[in-house]
């Protein structure tokens, strides 16, 4: 119950939080009218509903969306890499997706051509490491690692290429920033083109949760129980990879959230994956819209989100490393 309410809370909390101030019956009355039918007399100004409507709703949707997301897509990969230290972005997702997205910037596209070129490119550097990793009609999980390490070396050096080359006034400093993590561009129709993918994704990493504790066990131990261990791998190396080449695509590079979470929830309800799943989408969730709150209100100018996470993640992570030992439980 806690980790249901943890998120609802904070979602309707991030709606009433933000340096336009609006009254708390206003927010209410446009909450009212603009999803329950009801028919308060309009007496807030219209920069106060598009406060509301246009900028913070979708904010925080996308905020609990991606922190689900990225905190479901660690604790597959971590069972299915038999590892607790794995991340969504070891096979090269990220560093694809942000070449993508450079290229994107450098050749001056409009939003959406960004954001395609950086999903595709994020899809691509995985089918690299997946094509790379499979040999003898198996996958074995060192050579995803290790395929994975290759193709993000690779994909980073054309990044670094790509910044070298840019414009040292206006795309060099777009694509830095970029990098960093933000959810301040979000609008409606981003949210509406990402709540697709990385919610179908979600939902096939919450039907497949029972099958990574028998990933968990090993090659062989999975195979003798009668799964067929390339088939659900595929299935949940697709679904991680939607669901972060998606992340970012539309908010850039979120780290630590797949890391961390996942830990901390396997400290409450244990390695159990019927249960830690759906613990860390929700504590994902909750734990990225509060920090993209801070993120809104620490300071003046709003800081990347992906700084944020990096300077709470990593001290919590290691706390965490030290606490479990590096273990399961």
């Amino acid at each position: 119950m806690i980790m249901i309410l943890f998120p609802i809370s904070l979602f309707i909390l991030s709606l009433f939080l933000g340096r336009y101030i609006i009254p708390a019956n206003q927010i209410l009355k446009i909450l009212g009218n603009k999803f329950l039918g009801m028919n308060f007399d309009p007496l807030w100004t219209s920069a106060a509903e598009t406060v509301i409507i246009q900028v913070r709703l979708p904010r925080a949707i996308m905020a609990a969306l991606i922190g689900a997301g990225l905190s479901m897509s660690g604790a597959a990969f971590q069972g299915m890499f038999q590892n607790p230290l794995v991340s969504p972005f070891i096979l090269g997702v990220s560093a694809g997706a942000s070449f993508g997205a450079a290229v994107g910037l450098v050749l001056e596209l409009p939003a959406i051509g960004i954001q395609a070129l950086a999903f595709i490119f994020g899809l691509l550097a995985v089918a690299i490491t997946y094509f790379l990793a499979h040999i003898y009609k198996s996958t074995p999980i060192l050579m995803l690692v290790l395929s994975g390490m290759v193709v993000s070396t690779f994909f980073q050096a054309m990044l670094s290429l790509v910044k070298f080359v840019a414009d040292d006034e206006e795309k060099l400093p777009a694509i830095t920033f970029w990098l960093m993590g933000s959810l301040g561009s979000i609008e409606v129709d981003d949210l509406l083109i990402a709540i697709i993918p990385i919610g179908i994704s979600m939902i096939v990493l919450f039907l497949l949760r029972w099958k990574l504790n028998v990933l968990s066990m090993g090659d062989r131990e999975s195979r003798s129980m009668g799964v067929n261990n390339e088939l659900i791998k595929t299935i949940i190396i697709i679904a991680t990879t939607v669901i972060t080449s998606t992340a970012v695509a539309f908010c850039g590079i979120i780290g630590w959230v797949g890391q961390v979470i996942p830990h901390f929830c396997r400290m409450i309800v244990g390695p159990d994956h019927k249960v830690l799943i759906p613990a860390t989408m929700l504590v994902g969730a909750g734990y990225l819209i509060l920090i993209d709150n801070f993120c809104r209100l620490l300071t003046a100018n709003e800081i990347p989100l992906g700084i944020l996470t990096a300077v709470v993640g990593a001290p919590v992570f290691a706390f965490l490393l030290r606490k479990t030992k590096g273990g399961w439980n």
